[in-house]
């Protein structure tokens, strides 16, 4: 974990979230800034910066963060009516923090293109 990642102060426990996964490797939390009546934030607890930094085991981390996405979404009565998970990469690609996060956004119809 990285000293001043604010996902990896979340992912310690120094900064309060309100999460609804966690395990040893993944936690999910709602976001403070919502885009949609679900947005809920999942962070692998390892610090990895951007999408593009995955290596060896981090993919099976990120395949299992994609697991517990659909789990979540179906315990939150989204799973059927369908929902919108995006990472963002990098500066043109809108990422913010640089800890890698998937955004799971739902609870209403979703409009293309985004952004």
């Amino acid at each position: 974990m990285v000293e001043d990642c604010i996902f990896c102060k979340i992912a310690r426990g120094d900064i309060p979230a309100e999460v609804v996964f966690e395990d040893n490797e993944i936690m999910a939390f709602k976001d403070l800034h919502a885009k949609a009546p679900v947005h809920i934030l999942f962070i692998p607890k390892k610090h990895i910066p951007t999408i593009n930094d995955l290596q060896g085991q981090d993919l099976g981390l990120a395949g299992r963060i994609l697991g517990v996405i659909s789990k979540v979404a179906t315990s939150l009565g989204i799973g059927l009516d369908g929902y919108r998970v995006v990472v963002n990469c990098g500066r043109n690609g809108g990422q913010e923090i640089y800890h890698l996060h998937f955004h799971l956004l739902g609870g209403r119809a979703l409009s293309w293109p985004p952004g």
